[in-house]
């Protein structure tokens, strides 16, 4: 069986309206607009600099963009104990047949704390996370570093993500891919893309399951 590779924010995690939280912190230190849910899913993108660009209307800079991520990252800590995984998240990862792995563009040596604390990292080959000050890149590169320290070629690995930059990901590096629309983007969105699109964890894992077979 192939192996899986989990996204950890918006899939595994139950994060939304936390990052939507911290997303309105963030943009209030620049005098941006308060976005709903629905705008963050129909509207977030990466590099996430875009995403602010988009937002505030106006050009955002390196240095800017740094105390945009840092605003969000202190908001995002500070409410980070309250989110839960998302509902099947334990049946989802036991539901797997082969090897998995996670891999997040949230920081390293936070995300290992996390993923500990509730009861995930023994099920798991590796989890990787950022390994930088500031955040916001595309995911791509880190997916290929990724299967590259675990020794599992693109081709036998699927990603289980909930964004059109997980999308993006798992074609660049020639993986297969199942898009979550519980997370973060507009489901419409994510059927755009063309990749089939599960409506729960589980079913994404059954999903994930025939794309292995069908890609062998």
């Amino acid at each position: 069986m192939a192996h899986l590779v989990w996204d950890w924010n918006g899939t595994l995690l139950d994060d939304l309206a936390l990052v939507v939280a911290a997303t309105n912190a963030s943009l209030a230190t620049a005098g941006g607009p308060v976005v709903t849910a629905d705008e963050h899913r129909r509207d977030f993108r990466r590099p996430v600099a875009d995403y602010y660009a988009y937002a505030l209307g106006r050009p955002v800079d390196a240095d800017e963009f740094v105390r945009l991520d840092r605003a969000f990252h202190h908001a995002y800590r500070a409410g980070l104990l309250e989110c839960a995984l998302a509902p099947d998240a334990l049946d989802a990862i036991r539901a797997w047949p082969g090897t998995q792995s996670l891999l997040s563009m949230w920081f390293h040596d936070e995300l290992v704390p996390e993923v500990t604390r509730r009861g995930l990292v023994n099920l798991l080959l590796r989890v990787d996370g950022l390994r930088s000050d500031v955040g916001g890149d595309r995911k791509a590169g880190y997916l290929a570093a990724h299967l590259d320290a675990l020794e599992v070629p693109a081709g036998e690995c699927v990603l289980i993500g909930d964004s059109v930059d997980d999308a993006h990901a798992a074609g660049e590096v020639g993986a297969g891919c199942v898009l979550y629309a519980g997370g973060f983007t507009e489901p419409s969105r994510l059927v755009a893309t063309g990749l089939p699109v599960a409506e729960t964890l589980v079913a994404a894992v059954k999903t994930a399951v025939e794309v292995a077979q069908r890609d062998r």
